[in-house]
C-alpha cells in the first residue's frame, strides 16, 4: 500500500477499497449519516461495494474527506468546500493546501490544544487582500465572497484573519477616514466582514469543558472588529467563548459576570470616548478587583497608541497587538483552568 507523502497527496494515496462506513465515519468525525447525504448530493465521497451493497472506501477518500471536514471546520459550506477540492484537484495543488493546527493528517480535523505560535504573514494573501478591498470598495459582495472562499481553501483560517480580513478592515477604515470612500460603503464593507466572523466564531473546533472567555466592547464603544478576530482565534485554540458585542454598560457586564462565571473578561476600547468608562469597572465587580478572578482584561487602539491609558484602567493588559492578546490569554486561560 502507498502512503501520502504530504497531509494531502491524494494522488499517492492508495485507491483500495478497505474502509467500511463506520470505520471511516470514526476516522474522519464525519457521521455515518452525513456521508450518505453528501454522497447523494454532491456525489461524493466515491466509494465501493461490497458483493452485499455494503460501502467500502480508500485512502485517498478519506484524506479528501479530511481535507472537506477540515475547510468546515473553518466556516465554508459544504458544497463550496467539496467544489474547491476537486478545483485543487485538477490544477494539481491539494497537496500544496497546508493544516490549520498540525502536521499530522490524523490530527487535521481538530486543533489540539497547545501554545499559540507566533505568527508568521502569509505573503501569498497579500494579492487575495487587494482584490477583497477592490470588491468591496466596488459593493460587489458576490466577489468578494468568491475570494474569501479561494483564499480559506488554500491557507489556514488564523492567517486569513491576520493577513487578510484584519488589514482589510484596517484599509477601510482608513478609506473612510481620508474621504475616499463614504459611509454606506464603509458599512457595507465591515458589515459583509462582521457577518463572515460571527460565523466562525459561531463554529470551529470542540470547545474545552472550561468556563467562557466573556468578550465586550466598552460602553459607547461600537467598534468590535478586533474584538471579532480574537474571539475567532480564541475559538480556534478551543477555548470557549461568550461574545457580548458593542457598546457594554458596565453594570450589565458586571451582571452578567456574576451569572456566567466566566474564566476570564476581555473589554475592549477602540477610542479615548468609550475607554474614559473603564476605570470604573472595579465599583460594579469589586470581588473581581480584590480577588483577581475572573481576570479583567483590556485591550484596543487607545491602549496601543496612547500607552498612558494603560496606567488609568485596572486589570491586565492584553497587548499592542491581536497575536499579543492571544498569547496573552492563551497563558491565563491555561493558568486558571488548571
Amino acid at each position: 500500500m502507498n502512503s501520502p507523502t504530504s497531509p494531502y497527496d491524494t494522488k499517492n494515496a492508495s485507491d483500495e477499497p478497505l474502509y467500511n462506513i463506520g470505520v471511516v465515519a470514526r476516522m474522519t468525525d464525519i457521521p455515518v449519516a452525513t456521508l450518505r447525504v453528501w454522497e447523494r448530493r454532491y456525489d461524493f465521497p466515491e466509494s465501493a461495494r461490497t458483493p452485499g451493497g455494503h460501502r467500502l472506501y480508500s485512502e485517498r477518500e478519506v484524506l479528501r474527506l479530511r481535507w472537506v471536514k477540515e475547510r468546515i471546520n473553518e466556516g465554508m459550506q459544504t458544497g463550496r468546500a467539496i467544489r474547491a477540492l476537486q478545483h485543487l484537484e485538477q490544477e494539481d495543488r491539494l497537496s500544496e493546501t497546508p493544516l490549520t493546527a498540525t502536521s499530522r493528517p490524523s490530527e487535521a480535523l481538530t486543533p489540539q490544544p497547545g501554545p499559540v505560535q507566533h505568527h508568521r504573514a502569509e505573503p501569498a494573501l497579500a494579492g487575495l487582500q487587494q482584490h477583497l478591498v477592490a470588491s468591496l470598495k466596488g459593493h460587489d459582495t458576490a466577489v468578494a465572497e468568491q475570494i474569501l472562499a479561494e483564499a480559506l481553501s488554500l491557507h489556514p483560517l488564523e492567517n486569513l484573519i491576520l493577513d487578510m480580513i484584519q488589514p482589510t478592515l484596517n484599509h477601510l477604515g482608513q478609506a473612510w477616514a481620508d474621504g475616499e470612500i463614504n459611509v454606506a460603503t464603509e458599512h457595507l464593507s465591515s458589515n459583509f466582514l462582521r457577518h463572515r466572523l460571527l460565523m466562525w466564531l459561531a463554529t470551529g473546533p470542540q470547545p474545552r469543558r472550561v468556563p467562557p472567555v466573556v468578550l465586550a466592547c466598552a460602553p459607547d464603544e461600537w467598534h468590535e472588529g478586533s474584538l471579532l478576530m480574537l474571539g475567532v482565534l480564541l475559538r480556534r485554540q478551543a477555548w470557549p467563548v461568550t461574545y457580548l458585542g458593542q457598546a457594554v454598560p458596565l453594570p450589565d457586564l458586571a451582571d452578567f459576570v456574576h451569572q456566567v462565571k466566566p474564566s476570564a473578561v476581555v473589554v475592549v476600547s477602540v477610542t479615548e470616548a468609550s475607554a474614559i468608562h473603564l476605570p470604573e469597572w472595579p465599583l460594579w465587580l469589586p470581588e473581581a478587583y480584590e480577588t483577581g478572578s475572573p481576570p479583567i482584561c483590556f485591550g484596543g487602539n487607545v491602549f496601543t497608541y496612547q500607552p498612558e491609558w494603560r496606567d488609568r484602567v485596572p486589570g491586565t493588559f492584553l497587548g499592542e497587538t491581536i497575536q499579543d492578546g492571544l498569547a496573552t490569554l492563551d497563558r491565563m486561560l491555561r493558568e486558571v483552568n488548571r
